[in-house]
């Protein structure tokens, strides 16, 4: 079992920046590969960005190549998400979820943290 709390959203103008985390306790967090994911009013939730167990691979949505980093601290068993040049399409709730084999089939999500960007 690995229990997930986010933390860091909040409200932002356009062109800000937000880091969020998520921190892990439980079964050992080196051992899953992260990802952190959104979902926007009256939208499916949404893949935003992946890393590897030791995070040695990181990939990117299209929407966010660019300006937002994935990175994870296996030492603090905390994941990131730094947040940049952010848009008001970005406003969402942001899950962070960790699997074993693929991102489509989290086995463990966070509880959810909202981010909202004024234009």
């Amino acid at each position: 079992q690995v229990q997930l709390i986010e933390s860091g959203g909040g409200l932002v103008q356009a062109g800000g920046s937000l880091r969020l985390s998520c921190a892990a306790s439980g079964r050992t967090f080196s051992s899953y590969n992260m990802g952190w994911f959104r979902q926007a009013p009256g939208k499916e939730r949404e893949f935003v960005a992946r890393i590897t167990r030791m995070g040695g691979s990181t990939y990117s949505s299209d929407s966010v190549k660019g300006r937002f980093t994935i990175s994870r601290d296996n030492a603090k068993n905390t994941l990131y998400l730094q947040m940049n040049s952010l848009k008001p399409e970005d406003t969402a709730v942001y899950y962070c979820g960790a699997y074993t084999s693929s991102y489509l089939n989290v086995n463990y999500w966070g509880q959810e943290t909202q981010v909202t960007v004024s234009s």
